[in-house]
C-alpha cells in the first residue's frame, strides 16, 4: 500500500476488549484478527455532544465561521462541565488496560532516574535543584563545599540539607522552585516559585544563613533573566508584559519594587523579547532585543559613564548571542554567516560597526551552536547532519583536533572542575542518543582517550536495537534527514507499528537524545522515527527561514514526505502509522492530519497551537513573539498563507480522520488552551471514520510546569497506550 492509497477504517476495539497480542511477524494472524474485528466488534462509544453556536467573523473580506467560540470562555460553567465530560470520555476510550498498566510501570522505571546535576558554589556551600528518585517534585538542596571541586555531578542518593521544599508550599507537587542567582558573597539566593503550570512566576530572596526570606520579592508575573549586581546591593531583572512589552529594571534591596528604576525597553512591544547580561566587573550591561527567532538587536550600557544605552548593532537581519570574556564582548551570530561564527567587540572602544570587530572563529561547513573555554583552548560545538561534533582551537585560532564522538550522538563537554577556563588536562564528556541514556565519560584532553566515568542509571539496553539516519525527499525536491530506530533484524514488510515525531520551527535543533517514550515504544516492538524538518535550525539560518512565515507550509510537506518514506520503504503502512508532536509540534501533526488524513492511523497532539487565524487575538495567554514565526492574520498577505494550513479552519465535515488524542493544561499561558478545546469539538463533529477523538485536560498543568512525577508518568503511559491500541496492540 502506498502513502497515497485511500483506505477504509476497520471498526475499532472498544476499551476493555483488547485483542490478544500477536508477534509483529504474524501477518496472517493479524489479518484474521482484523477481519474478526470488522465483523464482530461494535464501534467506539460516541463522544459527548457539544453545542454548535456559530459565530461568523469577516477578515480581509473572507467570512469565517466558528461553531465553538463559546469554548473560549475558560471559566464559564458550560465550558467546565464540557471539560469534565471530555476527561471522562478520554478515560473511557483508553481504559485501564493491561497494556496501559505495563507501560506505566515501565515508564516509571525509565523516567525515575535523575539526570546529571552539577552544583553551584555560593559561600561555604554548593547548591543544586534535584528530584530524588521516588519523589514527586524536586527541591533545592545544599552541601558543604569541599576544598577542591568534586568530580562530576551530584549523587542523587546522597544525603543533603534541604533549603526549600516546594511541598511545604503546596502538597500536591504541582508547585516547583528553582535557583535563579546568588549574591557575590553567597549570602543571598534569588529563587523562583511557579504555582502550577503558568509561565508567570514569583521571585523571592532567601537569606541563606537565617533561612528566612527578605521582604524583597517580585510578584507573580512574566519575567526574563534575573541576576544580582556585582556588589550584591540589588538585582537586575527583565519584566515582560503582554500588553506593553518587556522592560529591564533594577531593584535595590530594602526598597519598594514598585519604585524600581527602569533602565531599558521603552518602545519595544509585546512581540519582542528583551534580555540582558552583565560584564566588565559590573561596568557593562548588554541589552538584547529579540525580534522573533530570526533577528536580534544589541545595545551597550556603560553604567560608570552615566550615559544612556547605545546601540551596538540594530536592524541587521541576524541573531546575536552575547557573552563577556575579559575585556571583550563575544557575539555568536549568523551575520553574513548562515551557519554562525564568533565575533569579538573590544569594550574599551566598542565600535558599532561589524567591520571593526575581530573575528574569533569564522563560519565553517557545519552549524556552530556553542562554545566554551577549557584552559587556553576554545572548544566549539557543531552539528554535522544532526549529530554532534566538537572541535578544539588554540589561542592562535588554529584547529587542534576533534573530540571523539560516536555517530548519531549528542555530546556535551565541560571542564572537570566545572568552571570555564579551568586549566585542566581532563574534561567530562556527556553522550546520549536515541538508544543511549545520558552517560558521562572522563576525557583525557592530551591523548583524547575516554573511559566511562558515570554510567547512566536508566535501565535500558540499546544493544537490542539499531539506529540509522536516512534521507527523504520533500515535495519541492528538498533533501532532509530522518533518524529511524527499531529492533535488530526487523523485516521490512510494512507490517510494523511506527511512531513518527517532529517539530520544525523556531530555529530549534531537534536532536537524537534519549527519550523514555521512544524507548518504551521500541520495547513494544515498534519503529520510532524522528524527522528533521525545515523551520528548525539544524542546517543554519537558511534552513530555519525556509520553514517560517510564508514558508511554513514547507514544514508540513517535509513531515508528510517523511511519513511517505517510511511507508514506501516497508517500515510500516498507513494503518500502522502514528504521529506525535507537542506545542509547535502539535501544530505540525494537526496540520498534517488535516492535509493527509489517509496517511495516518493515530495522532498525538499535545499543548498545540491550532487556530492560527485568531492567534493574534489571544492576548491574555499567548507567546506574542510567535507571530514573527507563524505570521499574523491581521496582515492580509500573512492571513492568506495562514488560512491554508491553520488546522482548526481546515477540518472538513465527513472526512475519515484518524484517531486523535489532544492534551492540554488549564494553566498554559504560552499556548492558549482554548485551541485544544475547540479542535477536539470540531474533529469529534466532523470525523466520519468512527475512530475516537479524545481530549485529556488537566486543571493544574501548563506548557512546561505543574506536573508531578506521577502525573508525567501517567500522561506518557496514557499517550502511548492510546497510540498502540489504535495500531492494534493489546
Amino acid at each position: 500500500m502506498t502513502a497515497s492509497t485511500p483506505r477504509s477504517r476497520a471498526v475499532a476495539v472498544p476499551a476493555g476488549r483488547p485483542v490478544p497480542w500477536l508477534p509483529l511477524r504474524s501477518l496472517a494472524a493479524l489479518a484474521s484478527v482484523a477481519v474478526c474485528l470488522a465483523a464482530c466488534e461494535p464501534a467506539y462509544p460516541r463522544p459527548p455532544e457539544t453545542a454548535r453556536i456559530p459565530v461568523v467573523d469577516t477578515l480581509h473580506g473572507v467570512a469565517i465561521t466558528d461553531d465553538y467560540r463559546w469554548l473560549e470562555e475558560q471559566e464559564s460553567p458550560e465550558t467546565r462541565a464540557w471539560i469534565d465530560e471530555q476527561n471522562a470520555y478520554a478515560e473511557q476510550i483508553v481504559g485501564d488496560s493491561p497494556l496501559r498498566a505495563e507501560l506505566e510501570g515501565r515508564l516509571r522505571e525509565l523516567m525515575d532516574a535523575p539526570g546529571a546535576i552539577f552544583p553551584r558554589r555560593a559561600g561555604d556551600y554548593e547548591y543544586f535543584s534535584l528530584r530524588k528518585p521516588g519523589r514527586e517534585v524536586g527541591a533545592i538542596y545544599r552541601r558543604p563545599a569541599p576544598d577542591e571541586p568534586e568530580e562530576g555531578p551530584v549523587d542523587p542518593e546522597g544525603e543533603f540539607e534541604v533549603v526549600i521544599d516546594p511541598l511545604d508550599l503546596r502538597d500536591d507537587a504541582t508547585t516547583s522552585v528553582s535557583i535563579i542567582d546568588f549574591s557575590p558573597g553567597g549570602a543571598l539566593m534569588i529563587y523562583a516559585i511557579r504555582d502550577g503550570g503558568r509561565d508567570e512566576r514569583e521571585y523571592r530572596v532567601r537569606d541563606l544563613e537565617s533561612g528566612e526570606d527578605l521582604p524583597d520579592r517580585l510578584p507573580t508575573y512574566l519575567y526574563g533573566n534575573v541576576s544580582f549586581d556585582e556588589e550584591g546591593d540589588g538585582f537586575y531583572y527583565s519584566r515582560r508584559s503582554r500588553e506593553t512589552g518587556a522592560r529591564i529594571r533594577y531593584h535595590r534591596l530594602g526598597t519598594d519594587p514598585e519604585e524600581d528604576e527602569e533602565l531599558f525597553g521603552e518602545g519595544h512591544g509585546p512581540e519582542k523579547f528583551v534580555g540582558f547580561s552583565q560584564g566588565g566587573d559590573g561596568r557593562w550591561l548588554v541589552y538584547t532585543v529579540q525580534h522573533g527567532w530570526a533577528r536580534t538587536d544589541v545595545y551597550l550600557h556603560d553604567l560608570r559613564s552615566g550615559a544612556p544605552p547605545a546601540p551596538l548593532i540594530v536592524g541587521a537581519p541576524a541573531r546575536f548571542s552575547t557573552r563577556f570574556v575579559e575585556d571583550e564582548l563575544y557575539l555568536l551570530t549568523n551575520l553574513d554567516a548562515p551557519k554562525n561564527r564568533i565575533l569579538a567587540v573590544n569594550l574599551e572602544n566598542p565600535e558599532p560597526d561589524p567591520a571593526a570587530w575581530r573575528e574569533m572563529l569564522p563560519e565553517g561547513e557545519d552549524l556552530l551552536t556553542g562554545y566554551r573555554f577549557i584552559g587556553d583552548d576554545l572548544y566549539a560545538d557543531y552539528l554535522r547532519d544532526v549529530s554532534s561534533r566538537i572541535a578544539r582551537y588554540g589561542p592562535d585560532g588554529e584547529e587542534k583536533g576533534e573530540i571523539p564522538i560516536p555517530a548519531h550522538h549528542v555530546a556535551t563537554l565541560r571542564s572537570h572542575g566545572g568552571g570555564e577556563g579551568d586549566d585542566e588536562h581532563e574534561a567530562l564528556l556527556t553522550l546520549t542518543s536515541l538508544l543511549t541514556p545520558s552517560t558521562i565519560l572522563k576525557l583525557d584532553l592530551e591523548t583524547m582517550e575516554t573511559e566511562e566515568w558515570r554510567p547512566s542509571s536508566v535501565p535500558f539496553d540499546g544493544s537490542e536495537y539499531e539506529l540509522k539516519q536516512v534521507w527523504y525527499i520533500s515535495e519541492d525536491g528538498t533533501r532532509a534527514p530522518m533518524y529511524v530506530a527499531h529492533r535488530r533484524g526487523l523485516t521490512l514488510d510494512g507490517g510494523s507499528p511506527a511512531l513518527l515525531y517532529g517539530y520544525g520551527g523556531f530555529n530549534v535543533n531537534l536532536l537524537p537524545r534519549f527519550d523514555a517514550r521512544a524507548a518504551a515504544w521500541l520495547e513494544q516492538g515498534g519503529v520510532y522515527a524522528m524527522a528533521t524538518l525545515r523551520g528548525g535550525g539544524e542546517f543554519g539560518e537558511e534552513w530555519h527561514r525556509a520553514g517560517m512565515l510564508e514558508n511554513k507550509p514547507n514544514v508540513f510537506a517535509d513531515f508528510i514526505a517523511a511519513a511517505e518514506w517510511l511507508v514506501d520503504n516497508g517500515y510500516t503502512n498507513p494503518d500502522k502509522l502514528a504521529i506525535r508532536g507537542g506545542s509547535n509540534g502539535g501544530l505540525l501533526v494537526a496540520a498534517s492530519l488535516t492535509k493527509r488524513p489517509d496517511l495516518f492511523r493515530a495522532v498525538y497532539c499535545g499543548l498545540p497551537d491550532l487556530d492560527l487565524v485568531r492567534f493574534y487575538q489571544f492576548t491574555d495567554a499567548n507567546n506574542m513573539p510567535a507571530l514573527l514565526e507563524y505570521g499574523n492574520a491581521a496582515v492580509a498577505e500573512e492571513f492568506e498563507v495562514l488560512r491554508t494550513f491553520s488546522p482548526y479552519q481546515n477540518v472538513r465535515d465527513g472526512v475519515d480522520y484518524p484517531a486523535v488524542m489532544l492534551t492540554q493544561g488549564d494553566l498554559d499561558t504560552r499556548v492558549p488552551p482554548l485551541q485544544a478545546r475547540k479542535m477536539a469539538a470540531r474533529l469529534q463533529a466532523a470525523s466520519s471514520s468512527g475512530l475516537p477523538v479524545i481530549l485529556d485536560y488537566d486543571p493544574r498543568t501548563g506548557h512546561a510546569g505543574g506536573r508531578s512525577f506521577s502525573r508525567n508518568v501517567r500522561n506518557a503511559a496514557m499517550e502511548l497506550a492510546f497510540l498502540l491500541q489504535q495500531l492494534g496492540a493489546s
